[in-house]
């Protein structure tokens, strides 16, 4: 059964995780390769449990698990159980989270016909296209792409833009440490959905949360 991003917040047991664009992540601490391992072996033994296998990234020092199910176009009941049961595991190997370490970076283009446009992304990059308007890397590990449809033609503007999506409790210190890096904030009416921000010669970036938006 597909749940909300509000309604996996609001369960009891996943302050460890945050929802971004494409299911929830929780990036733990782990210290060394050794404690990591013990976790992913923890994570494997609790998916056969659930019937669920998350995408897991294993470093020297932490361990980033992302919760997703593709099918149901978001999250699902089983990846809020397994959210609960990962963490509960995590705390039994003494090791804790950083949520603030995990963010989805998607690039965004401005297009006249979706239809006409995406089938080519979606190849020259070995993507897959996934729902109406986005293609994605099938290994969840290389930015998405999402396909902005236009009413008009514009030449005003740049027609490609970046889309960093970070926990909804970390992006105002982000938009906050990127106007201290010399940028500036173009809109921020759709705040906490996206703020606009541009770089000292105008390129542009949204920084996104899953908070006001339609499916999350």
């Amino acid at each position: 059964m597909r749940i909300t991003a509000l309604q996996f917040h609001e369960s009891e047991g996943v302050d460890d995780w945050r929802v971004l664009a494409f299911g929830a992540c929780a990036h733990f601490l782990t210290g060394s390769l050794s404690t990591g391992v013990a976790l992913i072996g923890a994570i494997g033994a609790l998916a056969g449990q659930v019937g669920k296998d998350p995408d897991v990234d294993l470093r020297p020092g932490h361990v980033t698990v992302r919760l997703l199910t593709l099918e149901q176009s978001g999250l699902t009941e089983a990846d809020r159980e397994l959210a609960v049961r990962i963490s509960l595991a995590a705390r039994e190997l003494g090791v804790s989270a950083d949520p603030s370490a995990v963010s989805d970076v998607q690039f965004a283009i401005d297009v006249m016909d979706v239809a006409k446009v995406r089938p080519f992304w979606a190849a020259v990059l070995g993507y897959e296209e996934w729902g109406e308007e986005d293609v994605i890397d099938p290994r969840l590990r290389m930015p998405s792409i999402w396909f902005q449809e236009m009413d008009k033609p514009r030449t005003q503007r740049n027609r490609i833009h970046i889309d960093v999506f970070v926990p909804h409790d970390q992006a105002e210190a982000r938009v906050a440490a990127a106007v201290a890096a010399g940028g500036r904030v173009l809109n921020d009416t759709t705040a906490p959905t996206h703020w606009t921000l541009a770089d000292p010669e105008g390129n542009e970036v949204d920084v996104a949360t899953w908070q006001g938006r339609d499916g999350f």
